[in-house]
């Protein structure tokens, strides 16, 4: 029996290290308490990128130190270094012994960022029979309220119609008038540069961020507890906190942001970042708001550091899509995880080289280095060459979303799931796109200078060194011709499809299946 009854338990979750966060309103230094966890089972619950435990841990427990250092009392659960000593595994386990340890009259916290996470502390508290109050999120512009109010009955949710919605509501790039600068809402067309023969040249490098005391201690931890997970930690240079997350901001908006727009979809071998902000980590664990970002980019058009178009690609891909994502995840869940809208075999994983990085295709193999050595890849890494390839291989998108998250420091369940399932995989049938994001060997080599060095031809689809991004995109439409005939915004590609001959298209199954099945190894 408790003697003392403490009046909240506020939980603060990885990726909710913000100070004005909701949950932290009206905290009182003598009544309440903050508890935060480091657990076996996040860590575990998806193979986890060293990076990306990294990554967590070390701003959970710079958080922790800031709290403490305003007055606060952290309740804090630290992982050892000896895997023997945890005392339980999962978030909802630790709480459960925090509430059979001292009575609190209220459980709060904001929105998780997980389904999964908001289920079990849910049927936790209730067991405890302690109440919980779950709190909106103000770190995103648009609330889960505001996207149902929006979506509802509407036979589809087109981002361009949300975007403009967003940048109306908030008053983001309009002028006096409310018109869209410019004249225009999207300039996507202005954002689609390659890089010449000479390459991107000297692309001005982020700032990199010396692993501090703190960091250090998690990454012996990680190194010692998780020493068979993938990836490396060895090169980590992430922003553990709002200091340096400000201090990265503020480079990419002066070094970076200009060139962003015309070569956001540009891949170019043995580079690393290049016009990318790299800043989704940093977002996303509410180091930085979107507002600020947002707001600084636009402040670097206003004073022509910036072009319009440039600033207008990265507003939409925080304004409009990121803000889209969240919502389709929580009017969609938990249905939403389920969905494998292409009947893709549960049993088809992901390639092995996804995970160590050994293939002869040169697109891979970059995008596989970059990820493998900072848990990081640019969009059209993600979407175009790993995305793909898993899509036209037939990989499940469970698992392909397993595996997303296991991989990319910046992955949440809300932004993992929508992007990975159904964007990329097109797992959701046209909920998130209304086309499949397929393409041959040529787009790659259109974007990049990949297919200049690798073994393969990207432009053949049959024969020892044929690409096999193009036999797989050509046996991807024939498995799917009879579904994207229906979608009007596949006819070009099927008829393109069409065009085959019936034995060049026998000579295309049997190589996909050999490639699917692991008889060719590429």
């Amino acid at each position: 029996m408790h003697v003392n009854t403490l009046r909240n338990l506020v939980l603060v979750l990885g990726d909710q290290l913000n100070h004005d966060s909701a949950a932290l309103e009206d905290f009182d230094e003598q009544r309440d308490r903050v508890w935060m966890a480091e657990n076996q089972d996040e860590s575990t619950h998806v193979w986890c990128h060293k990076t990306r435990l990294v990554a967590f841990f070390s701003p959970m427990r710079h958080f922790r130190d800031e709290l403490r250092g305003s007055g606060k009392t952290v309740l804090y659960h630290e992982l050892p270094i000896d895997g023997r000593k945890a005392r339980s595994t999962s978030f909802a386990s630790l709480l459960a012994e925090t509430l059979a340890e001292q009575a609190f009259e209220k459980i709060i916290l904001v929105q998780p960022g997980d389904h999964r996470v908001l289920a079990a502390l849910e049927t936790t508290t209730r067991e405890a029979d302690v109440a919980m109050e779950v709190r909106e999120d103000r770190h995103f512009y648009c609330s889960i309220d505001r996207f149902a109010q929006w979506s509802d009955g509407r036979k589809s949710m087109v981002l361009e119609n949300f975007y403009r919605v967003m940048r109306e509501e908030h008053r983001v790039l309009l002028d006096s008038d409310g018109a869209p600068e410019g004249g225009q809402w999207n300039f996507d067309k202005d954002n689609r540069g390659k890089f010449g023969k000479g390459g991107p040249g000297d692309v001005p490098s982020p700032p990199t961020f010396r692993p501090d005391a703190i960091t250090r201690d998690v990454i012996t931890m990680v190194e010692a507890r998780f020493n068979d997970h993938p990836g490396k930690c060895d090169q980590f240079d992430l922003p553990v906190n709002r200091k340096q997350a400000l201090r990265y901001l503020a480079d990419f908006i002066e070094h970076r942001l200009a060139n962003f727009g015309k070569y956001q979809d540009a891949m170019w071998t043995g580079e690393t970042f290049l016009y990318h902000s790299r800043l989704s980590n940093a977002i996303n664990l509410h180091l930085l708001s979107p507002r600020e970002v947002v707001d600084a980019a636009v402040a670097a058009y206003r004073n022509g550091t910036a072009p319009l178009a440039a600033t207008e690609g990265f507003v939409r891909q925080i304004l409009g899509w990121r803000e889209y994502v969240r919502g389709v995840y929580w009017t969609r869940m938990p249905e939403y995880a389920t969905l494998n809208s292409l009947d893709c075999d549960l049993d088809q994983d992901v390639p092995s080289s996804y995970w160590d990085g050994r293939t002869n295709m040169a697109c891979v193999a970059d995008a596989m280095r970059l990820l493998i050595d900072t848990a990081y890849a640019h969009h059209i890494q993600r979407l175009m060459v790993l995305g793909l390839f898993a899509q036209l291989m037939g990989v499940h998108p469970a698992k392909f979303n397993e595996w997303h998250m296991a991989m990319y420091a910046d992955a949440v369940d809300w932004v993992s799931l929508p992007n990975a399932l159904g964007m990329s995989q097109h797992g959701d049938g046209g909920v998130m796109a209304t086309k499949p994001y397929c393409a041959s060997g040529n787009y790659i080599n259109k974007m990049s200078n990949h297919c200049k060095t690798c073994r393969y031809k990207y432009n053949e689809a049959i024969g020892d060194d044929a690409c096999p991004v193009t036999t797989l995109y050509w046996d991807f439409l024939d498995r799917n011709r009879e579904r994207f005939t229906k979608n009007h915004r596949m006819v070009m590609q099927i008829k393109n499809l069409e065009r085959k001959s019936p034995s060049e298209m026998d000579e295309i199954r049997d190589r996909a299946n050999k490639i699917r099945r692991g008889d060719i190894s590429v």
